[in-house]
C-alpha cells in the first residue's frame, strides 16, 4: 500500500516539476527535502546559491492543500520569484511596501478567497495586525523561510525581525510545516536556525556548498579602477555585478565606467527608493549590463544570467562574499568571481564593523555580534592572502571536505614554485618581538616593515626603533615584504589583532625562530593567467555547441528579447541562458521536441513555443 502511494506521489512530483518548471529530474537533495515536507516534517536545507532551493518549497506548495507563506528578506527578491512563478503558470503573489493601496486590497482579497498557492512576505509583515487577522482565516500548510541565516546572531546579514517568525507561527490556528533554507550557514548558524525557529525534529539536508561552475580568483592590482575596467571590457555584452563596500565607492566606480563607455548603473541605500527600483529594472531588463552596488544588493537579485561578479572591495565575511559571488552562474553556465584586494580593505571593513551595529539590539548583544564579525573578517582576510586553493578555502570554512586542488581557481591555475623563506621569515618575526620588547606593545604591519627597511620616519625615530637589532635588516621591495607577511599570517605564524590592527606572533612563530623550522613559500613562477571560467562542473548545456548552433543561439536570444519586451518581463524570466543553449543544441521543430528542452514546461511552451519554433524554422530555411 505504502509503495503504491509513494510511487503515485513521485509521479505527481515529477509531473509538476516538468509541467511548471520544465525539468525532467530533481537536483541532488531536492527530492529528500520535498518528501520530508509532504510527510509533515520540518526541514532545514543548506544548498548553494543557484542550487534550486526554491523548488524544494514550490513543489510542496502545489501539492499541499491551502497556502504556503514564504518569508523573504527583500522586495526585489520577492518580485523576481513571483514573476518567475506567474510566467510558469503558478498562482503566486507578494505583500510589501511597493504595492499601492488598491493592489494591497486586491492581494488581501484574493488571499482570503484562497486564490494563491504561494504568498511572499517580508518578516516585518508577520507582525502586522491586519495580516494576522487575514491569515487566521486562511489554512496555511507550509511556512518557508528563505535566507534563514538572517535569524542567527552568529551569521552575517542578521535581521532582528527574523526573530519574530517563531511568535507568528505560535499564533496560527494550526501549526504548519516549517521549512528553512539558506546557502551560507556554518554549523553554529545551522544550530541557531533550528533553535530560533523552533524546528521540530527537522530533516537537516546539506547538499554541499560547492559551485563547480564558478571560477574564483583574487587579484592585487595597483589600480582597482583600471583593473575593473579591463575585466568589464573583456566581458563585453555580458551581465555582471561590481560590489563596493561604500556608497562613495559605488558612485566613483559607476561614474568611471560610464565615462569609459560602459552601460553601468548603481544601487545603494543612499538613493531614493524610486531610483533604486528604476536602476534595478534597467539591470533586470538588460538595458544596463553592469550593476555597481553595495551589499544592499546582496540578496536582492534573482537574475539568472549574471556572468561575472567583481568585488571592488573585500567583503566583511566569507558568508557575504560567497553569497554575493554566487549571483554569477545561477543558470548553470560558467560564472567568474573575481575579488580585487588591497590591504586598506581590511582597515575599511574593520571601521565599518566597529562603527556599525543594530540600534535595535542592547549593548551586550551588539558587542557579541561585533566580536563575531571581527572573527569572520579575519577568515575573509585569510582568503585574500592564501596561496592555496580558493575553492578549498571556502569549502573548509563551511566544514566541507575537498581535494587539495580544484584545478580551476585563480590560485590553482597559477604556476608557482616553492621558495625557502626561513631566514627572511625569522627576520620579520624577530622584528615583531624586538619592537614589543622595546615599547611594551605590538604595532601594525606598516610600522614593522618600515623598521625592517630602515625608514627614517619621524615616529620611528621618536620611539627609538632605529636602535633595535632588526632595524634596516631587510631591503626587499615593499611588495615582496607584504607577500611574506601575508604568507606568515595565512599559515598561522602571525595574526592581526582585530581590535587594535596590530601584528602579533602566534605560538607557531617560536618553531621558526627558536627551533629552526624550514618555511617554503609558494611564489609565482610565471605571470598570473587571465581569469577564465572553467567548464568543470557546469551543466551539459555550457559545453561547446555543435557547428552552427552558436548562430542559432544568437537568433534565439533575439527571439527571447522580443518576447520579454512584449510581455514586459526580464529576458531571464522568459527562459535562462542554459535553456537557450539546450534549445540551440537540440534545435526542436515540433512542440513535443520543444518540451524536451530543459527549462521549458507546458505553460511556457504554450505561451512562447510558437515564437521559438518559428525562429528555429526560419533559421533552418535560411542556412
Amino acid at each position: 500500500m505504502w509503495r503504491l502511494c509513494y510511487e503515485g506521489l513521485a509521479l505527481e512530483k515529477r509531473t509538476l516539476l516538468k509541467k511548471f518548471f520544465g525539468h525532467s529530474a530533481f537536483r541532488g537533495g531536492q527530492e529528500a527535502l520535498i518528501d520530508a515536507i509532504l510527510s509533515g516534517r520540518d526541514v532545514l536545507g543548506v544548498m548553494p546559491t543557484g542550487g534550486g532551493k526554491s523548488i524544494c518549497y514550490q513543489i510542496p506548495a502545489l501539492m499541499l492543500p491551502g497556502l504556503t507563506i514564504v518569508v523573504s528578506p527583500l522586495i526585489s527578491l520577492m518580485k523576481d520569484q513571483v514573476a518567475a512563478l506567474t510566467e510558469a503558470g503558478v498562482p503566486a503573489a507578494f505583500l510589501n511596501s511597493s504595492l499601492s493601496l488598491e493592489q494591497l486590497r486586491e492581494t488581501y482579497a484574493k488571499t482570503a478567497r484562497e486564490q494563491y498557492k504561494l504568498l511572499y512576505v517580508a518578516p516585518e509583515r508577520l507582525e502586522n495586525e491586519s495580516f494576522l487577522s487575514l491569515i487566521s482565516h486562511v489554512p496555511v500548510s507550509l511556512l518557508a523561510v528563505d535566507e534563514a541565516h538572517c535569524i542567527s546572531q552568529w551569521g552575517q546579514d542578521f535581521r532582528p525581525s527574523y526573530l519574530k517568525i517563531a511568535d507568528f507561527i505560535a499564533q496560527l490556528p494550526t501549526r504548519p510545516v516549517v521549512a528553512a533554507f539558506t546557502a551560507t550557514a556554518t554549523k553554529q548558524v545551522r544550530a541557531d536556525i533550528i533553535s530560533q525557529l523552533g524546528l521540530r525534529n527537522p530533516l537537516l539536508n546539506i547538499t554541499g556548498f560547492d559551485r563547480p561552475n564558478l571560477y574564483f580568483a583574487v587579484q592585487h592590482p595597483t589600480s582597482k579602477l583600471a583593473a575593473t575596467l579591463q575585466l568589464v571590457r573583456e566581458r563585453d555584452g555580458k551581465a555582471g555585478i561590481v560590489y563596493c563596500n561604500t556608497r562613495a565607492s559605488v558612485e566613483r566606480v559607476c561614474e568611471f565606467l560610464n565615462d569609459k563607455g560602459i552601460a553601468a548603473t548603481r544601487y545603494h541605500a543612499g538613493l531614493s527608493e524610486e531610483e533604486r527600483h528604476a536602476n534595478q529594472d534597467d539591470f533586470r531588463f538588460d538595458r544596463k549590463t553592469v550593476m555597481v552596488a553595495t551589499n544592499a544588493f546582496g540578496m536582492g537579485i534573482d537574475k539568472s544570467n549574471v556572468s561575472f561578479v567583481i568585488h571592488y572591495n573585500m567583503p566583511k565575511s566569507l558568508e557575504a562574499y560567497y553569497q554575493e559571488a554566487g549571483r554569477a552562474g545561477r543558470d548553470g553556465s560558467c560564472g567568474e568571481c573575481i575579488l580585487l584586494y588591497a590591504p586598506g580593505d581590511v582597515q575599511t571593513a574593520r571601521f565599518l564593523i566597529q562603527n556599525g551595529g543594530n540600534e535595535e539590539l542592547d549593548s551586550d548583544v551588539q558587542e557579541h555580534v561585533r566580536e563575531g564579525e571581527l572573527q569572520r573578517l579575519r577568515q575573509m582576510t585569510g582568503y585574500c592572502k592564501t596561496t592555496d586553493c580558493l575553492r578549498g578555502y571556502i569549502l573548509s570554512y563551511f566544514g566541507q571536505s575537498h581535494p587539495e586542488s580544484c584545478g580551476c581557481c585563480g590560485n590553482c591555475k597559477t604556476e608557482r614554485r616553492l621558495q625557502d623563506v626561513t631566514v627572511p621569515a625569522q627576520m620579520v618575526l624577530s622584528c615583531v618581538y624586538r619592537i614589543y620588547e622595546k615599547l611594551g606593545y605590538f604595532v601594525g604591519k606598516t610600522m614593522v616593515l618600515r623598521v625592517l627597511r630602515g625608514s627614517r620616519d619621524k615616529r620611528i625615530l621618536e620611539l627609538g626603533l632605529d636602535q633595535i637589532s632588526t632595524y634596516n635588516l631587510m631591503h626587499e621591495k615593499r611588495q615582496e615584504l607584504n607577500a611574506l607577511c601575508d604568507f606568515l599570517e595565512a599559515d598561522g605564524y602571525l595574526r592581526v589583532n582585530p581590535e587594535h590592527s596590530t601584528l602579533e606572533p602566534e605560538e607557531r612563530a617560536r618553531d621558526v625562530l627558536f627551533r629552526g623550522k624550514q618555511l617554503l613559500m609558494p611564489v609565482l613562477a610565471s605571470p598570473e593567467p587571465a581569469p577564465k571560467a572553467s567548464q568543470k562542473g557546469a551543466k551539459k548545456q555550457t559545453a561547446p555547441l555543435p557547428s552552427g548552433a552558436d548562430d542559432l543561439f544568437g537568433v534565439l536570444r533575439e527571439t527571447r528579447m522580443k518576447i520579454a519586451q512584449r510581455e514586459n518581463v526580464p529576458a531571464y524570466i522568459v527562459c535562462s541562458n542554459s535553456t537557450l543553449l539546450d534549445m540551440a543544441e537540440k534545435a526542436p521543430e515540433t512542440m513535443d521536441a520543444l518540451l524536451a528542452v530543459s527549462g521549458i514546461g507546458e505553460v511556457k511552451a504554450c505561451r512562447y513555443g510558437e515564437d521559438f519554433l518559428s525562429a528555429i524554422r526560419n533559421y533552418q530555411r535560411g542556412k
